[in-house]
Formats: C-alpha cells, sequence, structure tokens
C-alpha cells in the first residue's frame, strides 16, 4: 500500500475558528479564481466544480463563490493571481516536501516561504529536486465514522479506487488523475460521506525519522499553513 502523507492548506473544517474564517475563504476564493479562466461554467470545467464544492463544504457563502469566479472570467477587477509550486526539505535534510500555492506576488511569497523554512531547519530545493519521488494521483477523503472499515474499504474498490490508506477514522481513496470525478460519484452513488477530493502529489516511498524531527517537521507545516499563499503541503514523512 503507497503511503501518502499530506498535510492540508485548508483543513478540520468541522473546527474552524472564526478568527481562521476569514483565511480560508480568501484561499478558496483564489482557488476558485483560477479555475474559473478555463470558462466560468462549473458543468463544463471540471476544476472549477470541484473547487466551488470545496468551497461549500466550508459554507462559503454563495455570492462570495459568485464574485470569484466573476473575478477569474474576467467579469469583475480582481488581483493577478499566479499558481506556484516549491520543492523542499524539511528538518534533518532528508524530508522531502511540496508547497503548492497561489499568490498575487512570487517574489515576496518565495521570501516569505523561504524565511519559514529557515526558521524551522529546512530549506528550498532547486526547482524539481524533488518531485521525482511522487506522483500525481486523486485523491478522496472520505469520513467512515460508524461504518465498518472492512466494508467501506470494499465499497472504494468497487467505485474504483487505486489504493486505499486509513488515518483514524477516515479513509484516504487514491485514483488515477483522469478518473477521480468518476470514483467520487460512484462513492457518492454508494452513499459514502467525501470530505474533500483533489489531484495532488502522493510519495512513492515514505520514510522513517526520529520522533523529534517528526515534531520539527510538523511544526514547520504548521506555519506553512498559517502562510496566506498556501494551498497545499505533500511531504514523504511517515506519520505512524
Amino acid at each position: 500500500m503507497s503511503g501518502h502523507s499530506h498535510w492540508h492548506g485548508i483543513k478540520h473544517k468541522k473546527e474552524l475558528e472564526d478568527k481562521k474564517r476569514a483565511q480560508i475563504f480568501s484561499k478558496l476564493a483564489r482557488v476558485i479564481s483560477v479555475a474559473a479562466r478555463d470558462g466560468a461554467d462549473p458543468e463544463t470545467n471540471s476544476r472549477l466544480r470541484m473547487a466551488i464544492e470545496r468551497a461549500k463544504e466550508f459554507r462559503m457563502p454563495n455570492e462570495n463563490i459568485e464574485r470569484a469566479i466573476q473575478r477569474g472570467a474576467g467579469k469583475i477587477e480582481g488581483e493577478s493571481l499566479e499558481e506556484f509550486t516549491f520543492d523542499a526539505l524539511g528538518p534533518g535534510g532528508k524530508i522531502a516536501i511540496i508547497i503548492e500555492g497561489i499568490t498575487n506576488n512570487k517574489n515576496r511569497t518565495l521570501n516569505e516561504i523561504k524565511n519559514i523554512l529557515a526558521k524551522h531547519n529546512g530549506k528550498l530545493a532547486q526547482e524539481g529536486s524533488q518531485r521525482w519521488m511522487f506522483y500525481k494521483s486523486g485523491i478522496i477523503t472520505v469520513d467512515t465514522e460508524n461504518k465498518e472499515k472492512e466494508s467501506v474499504e470494499l465499497q472504494a474498490i468497487e467505485a474504483g479506487a487505486e489504493d486505499l490508506k486509513w488515518q483514524d477514522s477516515v479513509l484516504e481513496i487514491y485514483t488515477k488523475p483522469d478518473q477521480l470525478e468518476k470514483v467520487k460519484d460512484n462513492l457518492k452513488n454508494l452513499n459514502l460521506k467525501i470530505e474533500s477530493a483533489a489531484l495532488g502529489w502522493v510519495p512513492k516511498e515514505e520514510i522513517e525519522v526520529p520522533e523529534e524531527t517528526k515534531r520539527q517537521a510538523e511544526k514547520l507545516f504548521e506555519a506553512l499553513n498559517e502562510n496566506d499563499d498556501v494551498q497545499e503541503i505533500y511531504s514523504n514523512i511517515k506519520l505512524s
């Protein structure tokens, strides 16, 4: 079973604090705006459709969603946004990290992320130097509370899952990138509660690190997550 260590840039919607809500809505709006560049109709733009679904999971108001779509489609004025992917090394020099996000000033964001990494014993790596250790996959998380694990696993396989991994009561389901939406729809038809669905990076192999290094890495991921421009953080560190 392949490993997947993924610190979501936007996570724990059940425990959102009010002071975090504005930052999260801002991050979600950027994802929607970037997706809307390829078309403002979610029926024909699957990336936009998934971005809207994710925003609704966080109870983002419909007017905020529509405004983000209009900005992305160029119908109302908005900031100039650019996607980025940075490669980095974590504490100890062996932890591979991929940082994804959206910014209106890539140089500023680059400097901010460099500073965060330096403060937590990490460093920026050469572009593309860590990505070969990962592969792109559809990643679906399913809340399986009060359901038998074996039964849910069989349903996930029936729906088209390529691989599975448990994180407590949450099941992570991996799919081929072009099968993400199909598998997600199959899971819905099986009455499974989907927490999130997106394309992401999965490590080809996870690495074991000492507990102290793991704690340092988690503090680094938390600090990166606090940055307004960071959307997702992936690593090859083994969680358990």
